[in-house]
């Protein structure tokens, strides 16, 4: 208690100061309360029952689907035959930040992903533009991603029954259509599947992920018979700046290897389990990408590839003559892309599930039902916005969207990983980045560099959503968090 004889100037050096508003920004949540907080949300906590197999086949599960499946016919007319080397460009810039994830996860392994990473070394606003940023990453890639589905279910019933469902009822306003049903259905089945639980939903997404896996296999056996090297005369047609635009569309397709670090809370041995899965789910991840993507355009003219979403089934029917080997790519399409939305959408809740429990969105993204350890409130909030997002939005501005948020995130995530080895050099930790801070850099670099190849529309909507969120944060969570919460000795 303060002496209230004493003089002022007295008084004045014994209260404690207040911080000042930009202490406050920065304000920073100690390692120790980040993992000691693990799991425990209101009402109820998460279950840890992961292994390092369903951690993999997460990742896997989030990353591998649409951008090979769908994007490819997007990027390849950007770019040419270069397509290949557009895969690698972006493979590259993953890897760099994949590193910087892999020890970050093994150090800090809570469910926050890049976000609590964030608010350990960089403070509460960078945290929360983080945050914000993977909020536009996973929610509206399972937008996306929802979408691509829609395509391959159409030709999947196109090759069976005969019939597709009308333009007006499976796309977009915009690409020719009122509402896409399919996107939403598959959103929906999504949620019905975490509502059931981590454990469960982990089983379903493995046996996809083996199936989408078998589907890429067979499409370079069969494709690779129609192959033709005159497709590959003009290699880069467009030039470098079209290598780098495709890249940049093509870095969707590696969006989902931090998927693992969003299950921190929920891996039976994070700290060892999540370093590996991450990095071995890139590794497969690309290596698949890079082969169907040289085995595809060397069967078609990269010319050809813009006429529909649904490419790599079409040339499965154009090599061998017939319908069946289309359709079944289709069918195997239709799961694959499924267990991204699976994946990706439960990604997003756990991010939001530690955004709550730090109080910078409302607790209802916190609460755990006590019978499943599951977020399911949060789970249905993010599924229905994520549903209309998905029938209401054509594929390519989201895709773009949803690249820029995420280069943004790797960028901070490779800074994180620097500060952190300067402020706190004595944690443990399971993995770290070689050659650091020379791989972070470059990690950063090459973020910046792809954002850089978007659109301005692009970077609008970037700038609009970013707005959004800070307006968000200083009217509701800034106030909110529980960092601003006065210790119970200044009460």
């Amino acid at each position: 208690m303060l002496d209230q004889g004493a003089p002022p100037q007295q008084r004045s050096r014994t209260a404690p100061a207040s911080p000042g508003p930009g202490a406050r920004l920065m304000r920073r949540k100690p390692v120790e309360h980040l993992v000691a907080e693990g799991g425990q949300g209101e009402g109820g906590s998460l279950r840890r029952s992961l292994g390092l197999w369903q951690l993999t086949m997460i990742s896997i599960g989030a990353t591998l689907g649409t951008g090979i499946f769908v994007v490819l016919g997007e990027a390849v007319p950007k770019a040419g035959p270069a397509v290949t080397l557009s895969f690698v460009i972006a493979g590259l810039t993953a890897l760099f930040s994949a590193l910087s994830y892999a020890e970050l996860a093994g150090t800090i392994p809570v469910a926050g992903s890049s976000y609590s990473y964030a608010y350990a070394t960089m403070g509460e606003l960078v945290a929360w533009i983080c945050g914000w940023c993977l909020v536009l990453e996973y929610g509206v890639s399972v937008a996306a991603v929802a979408v691509g589905w829609g395509e391959y279910l159409n030709e999947l019933l196109d090759g069976t029954i005969g019939v597709t469902i009308p333009d007006a009822l499976s796309a977009p306003p915009g690409d020719g259509g009122i509402f896409n049903l399919p996107a939403l259905i598959v959103v929906l089945l999504a949620m019905a599947f975490l509502l059931g639980g981590a454990r469960e939903s982990a089983r379903a997404n493995t046996v996809m992920v083996a199936v989408k896996i078998a589907a890429l296999v067979l499409f370079c056996a069969i494709g690779v018979q129609g192959f033709r090297s005159g497709n590959y005369e003009h290699f880069m047609p467009l030039g470098m700046a079209g290598v780098s635009a495709a890249g940049a569309t093509l870095f969707f397709s590696y969006i989902g290897f931090d998927a693992a670090s969003t299950a921190g809370e929920e891996a039976k041995n994070a700290q060892r389990d999540l370093p590996r899965a991450i990095m071995l789910s890139l590794v497969i991840v690309t290596a698949l990408y890079v082969l169907v993507a040289a085995v595809a355009v060397g069967a078609k003219p990269w010319q050809r590839f813009g006429d529909s979403e649904a490419a790599l089934a079409q040339i499965m029917r154009d090599v061998t003559g017939q319908s069946f080997w289309g359709t079944l790519l289709a069918f195997c399409a239709v799961i694959a892309i499924a267990s991204v939305v699976l994946t990706v959408l439960y990604g997003q809740t756990r991010i939001l599930f530690a955004m709550s429990r730090d109080g910078l969105v409302p607790k209802v993204f916190s609460r755990v039902h006590p019978k499943t350890g599951t977020p399911r409130v949060n789970t249905v909030i993010v599924s229905l916005f994520c549903g209309v997002l998905a029938a209401a939005i054509p594929l390519g501005q989201l895709a773009d969207a949803t690249s820029i948020g995420t280069l943004f995130a790797f960028g901070l995530v490779n800074i994180a990983v620097v500060v952190l080895r300067r402020t706190r050099p004595e944690m443990p930790r399971t993995f770290r980045v070689p050659l650091s801070p020379v791989l972070p850099a470059l990690g950063l670099a090459l973020c910046v560099w792809m954002m850089g190849s978007l659109s301005a529309v692009t970077w609008v909507v970037f700038g609009v959503w970013m707005a959004v969120g800070l307006v968000f944060y200083f009217l509701y969570g800034h106030r909110r968090s529980r960092l601003a919460a006065p210790a119970p000795s200044e009460k």
